[in-house]
């Protein structure tokens, strides 16, 4: 199902652009990272529970939602198919549910207004991957409760259909040194990423170093070596189904401005291998 509002907008490198935005991520202390960290706005919602409650003696069944009202708009969506895996559709059910009790606070505190818009709910949960050993739920939306955007919903969902439990970051991960190299592997990239984008701009080099620091503080804030700041992530496998790396994903503000949307970085699994729980590294492909 389509965002009921505009998606977000999308987001050759100068060696002076390279090195400054690198050595701005070089100033990042192994301390900062696990403490003086700003909050950065949780737009993804409650972290799923690393081991899903066993399934009510009723089922879980996902129905789709689409309500209209003076006040609000409610669209809600589900695969096909995605209630076999019924720790994974409760945990879904219980996010859509969350994100519809916020849109019904901010509605409940209007009154009897009505809103110069219609408050919005946009929310589609995706099926991005099956296999016999991993099933991974894309959910991506919208809510609209007034002002010039509406707030970004983004998670993902990664279920282990053999032992009925969600693949959470502090499991897969469970120490800080696997952190601090996933942490680092991903700064670098953003800040050349950024680096690219910032350089091939017209820019006076003061404007383009200011903007350079600015863009790397956010980043190092917003990837600093702790697994809530990688809990949302997609496994990407070879054509045998193993992990072959995993993308992070990070919605807006977290290491960039609204502006320039969800950003992603891809970890190798050369990386991640050595830092795995030994009861995840049979998903991995190896060599």
């Amino acid at each position: 199902m389509k965002s009921l509002r505009r998606k977000l907008p999308a987001a050759a490198v100068l060696g002076v652009a390279i090195a400054a935005v690198l050595l701005a991520g070089c100033g990042r202390r192994d301390g900062d990272d696990a403490g003086n960290q700003p909050a950065v706005a949780d737009t993804a919602g409650p972290l799923p529970a690393p081991v899903a409650d066993a399934p009510a003696d009723a089922p879980v069944a996902l129905a789709d939602v689409i309500e209209t009202t003076p006040q609000a708009v409610v669209g809600i969506s589900y695969a096909a198919g995605l209630d076999q895996y019924q720790g994974l559709a409760k945990a879904l059910q219980d996010y859509a549910a969350t994100a519809r009790g916020e849109l019904q606070q901010a509605i409940d505190g209007l009154g009897n207004d009505k809103p110069t818009m219609p408050y919005e709910l946009s929310l589609a949960f995706e099926k991005q991957l099956e296999t016999p050993e991993l099933v991974v739920v894309r959910a991506e939306g919208s809510r609209y409760t007034g002002g010039a955007h509406g707030e970004p919903l983004v998670a993902r969902f990664v279920w282990l259909p053999g032992p009925q439990q969600m693949l959470t970051a502090d499991h897969l991960v469970p120490d800080a040194k696997g952190w601090k190299a996933i942490s680092d592997y991903v700064a670098d990239q953003l800040r050349e990423r950024v680096a690219t984008r910032l350089s091939s701009e017209d820019m006076e080099p003061g404007e383009l170093q200011e903007s350079l620091r600015s863009a790397s503080r956010m980043i190092n804030e917003g990837t600093g070596a702790r697994p809530d700041n990688f809990r949302q992530f997609e496994p990407m496998t070879d054509a045998a189904g193993k992990v072959t790396g995993l993308r992070f994903v990070f919605p807006p503000y977290q290491v960039g401005p609204y502006s320039e949307g969800t950003q992603t970085a891809d970890v190798p699994a050369s990386v991640l291998v050595p830092h795995v729980a030994p009861e995840y590294a049979g998903l991995f492909a190896h060599g």
